[in-house]
């Protein structure tokens, strides 16, 4: 359930990223925005006037670093809770022993790693012992705070934003983890600053996995007669053959993704458009999703001005729902750069959403008579129909019947663009509209 937090054994066992993790404030390899001298968080560590407080970052970055740094530091009693198997029963169990302790003089920190697991009711089991300062709450999460911790205890927690690590704070991690007693500073390990260059830019701001790559390649490095090491980047790649995407199908960086995906093809960047979208699909995205988002994107941004992007964009959604990955990525790529390719409306975007807030606005406006359908005698008894033209009784195929509601009736919700086809809409619509002012003209002189 819940135990004192240890984040320091010794065992031979653990992988290299144990071993390293560190114990001061000073042994943290970046975060320099919060953690160097005279910065805010330093101060609040080493003054050991810890409130509650989220760290927020990507993973390998030193969350659970700091939260070990502030164990070590800090005369409070210190909790670690699971958000993954502890219940309501084990939290409030916790916070009991707390209040307690705090009626004594006793502070107590709760360490909540990856806090967005917890749900709604386990959070808010959480917040009275936060008002009252019975607890002080540490959360951790690759999540962003806004959408997955409460607005209530959100608001009583400082968030600190925790950054991916540069290439430069990776390759100085990778020098302390080879000189290290605790790494591999009892071996010689021979290695060049490029090899170590390559695995920090394959770590994509993770320690922990510039870390466990540096174990694995020294672990498959060639050794010599004299027990040296070699690690070449031959070995490296060996190692490295598929690299683990960080990316979670229900979280941010899922929407960070597409968003990067949907602006590019805005943008006219085919090159980047099919970069996003490998990124997505390598990564596990299930195809049928961003076929559905494309298909909403050749309406959305290029519509009549290339009609065609909506068939080519449907046929994509289809070869994806027969075919599957890896062979439906090929089809999703020439959607993708069509669409990337294609002239830009979004004259149909901009016409719903303008006629959707009209619509809820005038929730009530009832259909005028003449467009209504006049199936009953009654119903024509009380005028449904009267006064409908059927257009296709007419030379010109057009008619000047009103179809808006009286108090929208000059309301304007399409207004095309010149780009593509759409041009040809647009002088449609203008013809027809100079033929409505002119039946119009003729009324009044009537």
């Amino acid at each position: 359930m819940n135990e004192q937090l240890t984040f320091f054994d010794k065992s031979v066992q653990q992988p290299l990223p144990a071993r390293l993790r560190p114990k001061t404030i000073d042994e943290i390899v970046g975060q320099q925005h919060l953690l160097g001298e005279n910065r805010i968080l330093r101060r609040i560590i080493e003054q050991d006037q810890v409130s509650s407080m989220i760290f927020w970052g990507p993973p390998g970055v030193g969350k659970t670093t700091l939260v070990g740094v502030i164990a070590n530091q800090t005369k409070a009693q210190f909790i670690n809770f699971s958000a993954v198997t502890s219940g309501i029963k084990d939290i409030r169990k916790v916070m009991q022993q707390a209040e307690t302790g705090r009626r004594f003089g006793e502070k107590t920190i709760v360490f909540v790693d990856e806090i967005h697991r917890f749900n709604k009711a386990q959070q808010d089991a959480f917040l009275p012992f936060v008002e009252r300062g019975s607890i002080i709450l540490i959360g951790a999460t690759t999540e962003n705070p806004s959408f997955e911790v409460n607005g209530a205890l959100l608001s009583r927690c400082r968030v600190f934003v925790l950054k991916a690590l540069t290439e430069e704070d990776l390759v100085q991690l990778l020098h302390r983890a080879l000189e290290h007693p605790d790494g591999f500073g009892g071996e010689h390990v021979e290695i060049d600053e490029a090899v170590l260059r390559m695995i920090a830019v394959f770590a994509n701001g993770d320690a922990r996995m510039a870390l466990s790559t540096l174990e694995m390649a020294v672990l498959n490095g060639e050794m010599e007669a004299d027990g040296q090491i070699t690690v070449t980047k031959e070995t490296v790649e060996q190692c490295t053959s598929r690299k683990s995407l960080l990316y979670d199908k229900d979280g941010e960086e899922h929407y960070n993704l597409i968003s990067a995906l949907h602006k590019s093809m805005r943008n006219s960047d085919p090159d980047a458009a099919v970069y996003w979208l490998a990124r997505m699909l390598e990564a596990g995205e299930d195809p049928l999703y961003i076929a559905r988002r494309v298909t909403r994107f050749a309406s959305e941004d290029v519509g009549l001005a290339d009609p065609r992007a909506l068939e080519l964009a449907v046929a994509a959604f289809q070869a994806c729902h027969m075919i599957g990955m890896p062979e439906c990525s090929v089809h999703l790529t020439e959607a993708v750069v069509y669409l990337s390719l294609a002239p830009k409306s979004n004259s149909l975007y901009r016409a719903y959403e303008t006629a959707k807030k009209d619509a809820m606005e005038h929730l009530s406006e009832p259909v005028p008579l003449q467009i209504r359908n006049g199936v009953t005698q009654l119903m024509r008894e009380v005028g449904y129909g009267d006064g409908y033209q059927y257009a296709h009784d007419t030379d010109d195929k057009l008619t000047d019947m009103q179809c808006l509601p009286d108090s929208l009736k000059d309301r304007v919700y399409y207004e095309p663009t010149n780009q593509g086809i759409e041009q040809r809409c647009k002088e449609r619509l203008e013809q027809i509209k100079a033929w409505k002012k002119q039946q119009e003209k003729k009324q009044k002189e009537r």
